[in-house]
């Protein structure tokens, strides 16, 4: 079976689409159960995970917000429901936690490519595999109809709802130029972009549905260990991140390289603590720590 999440501008009757995929196909619905469970596990309030999850930090919060931490841990939390297929995700930055790779890995994977880096591991043969059965889906409307429907469900003066849908609009793209470098709106991201000013809602509900029978949505071995590598780096990278938050982690099976950042003033014994440290978990059977210069980072 398979995993299917669901990206949708807000007002675009992208909820009523969902339920019906769930009650035809008979998946179970994830959503705000991401948000509870990171808030419960790291013991972090569901307002300041929320706010994480909705809003791109300012030029301020940059230097000193917690948002990245906090991210981190909806992603964790996330991708753990991931593991089990017959799922459908109706959530902001599902298809980004599962099937992105960050600004920071890709600056770390360019810096592999570098014909003076010698480097023998497995971080980007790990990020070209797929996960193929993930159907990323992404919902869409016509301003006007989006606008009549707030109008009509919150009582509000037209001028007032463009207002609340741009702010809206404009949130959802900065956060994920933000946290993944790529624009929420950019079609290639998804499977599947349905447009709802053009189509009914039960007719949406068909498309997907009959779209995520295809075979090449099966779950099969390979990606079933692609979701639960994923799942496991980013339980890893949650982990670390109070101690060290300058880490990017890859999982193939039990094996696990991390990549931390590190300047003339770095504590020397780093590469030793970070392994130490998750070879304590359970699952782990061996660690790699390739220290990377600070300029990567930046």
């Amino acid at each position: 079976m398979a995993i299917i999440t669901i990206s949708r501008e807000s007002f675009s009757r992208g909820e009523e689409v969902t339920t019906k995929v769930v009650q035809r196909l008979g998946y179970k619905m994830v959503s705000h159960e991401v948000i509870s469970e990171a808030s419960r596990k790291f013991q972090v309030s569901v307002n300041k995970l929320e706010r994480a999850i909705h809003f791109a930090p300012s030029l301020l919060e940059r230097f000193f917000s917690r948002k990245q931490k906090y991210v981190t841990y909806v992603a964790a939390a996330t991708l753990a429901y991931f593991k089990n297929d017959n799922i459908v995700y109706d959530g902001l930055a599902g298809q980004f936690f599962a099937n992105r790779i960050s600004p920071m890995t890709a600056k770390i994977l360019a810096y592999f490519k570098n014909d003076n880096v010698a480097y023998s591991g497995f971080a980007e043969r790990y990020y070209t595999r797929t996960i193929s059965h993930l159907l990323n889906v992404r919902m869409t409307a016509d301003m006007e109809d989006r606008l009549h429907l707030l109008m009509k469900e919150k009582n509000l003066a037209r001028k007032q709802a463009m207002r609340v849908l741009k702010r809206d609009d404009r949130q959802r793209n900065a956060w994920s130029r933000y946290f993944y470098g790529v624009d929420s709106t950019d079609d290639d991201l998804y499977d599947l972009v349905l447009h709802m000013s053009k189509m009914r809602v039960d007719e949406a509900a068909d498309v997907i549905c009959e779209t995520v029978t295809k075979p090449k949505f099966k779950t099969s071995f390979d990606s079933q260990q692609a979701i639960e590598d994923l799942a496991f780096a980013a339980e890893i990278k949650a982990a670390l991140y109070d101690y060290y938050p300058d880490c990017e982690v890859v999982v193939d099976r039990k094996s696990v390289e991390i990549y931390a950042r590190f300047t003339i003033h770095t504590d020397t014994m780093i590469a030793d603590k970070i392994k130490a440290k998750v070879l304590k978990m359970n699952g782990v059977s061996s660690v790699s720590v390739i220290l990377i210069p600070s300029i990567v980072f930046t």
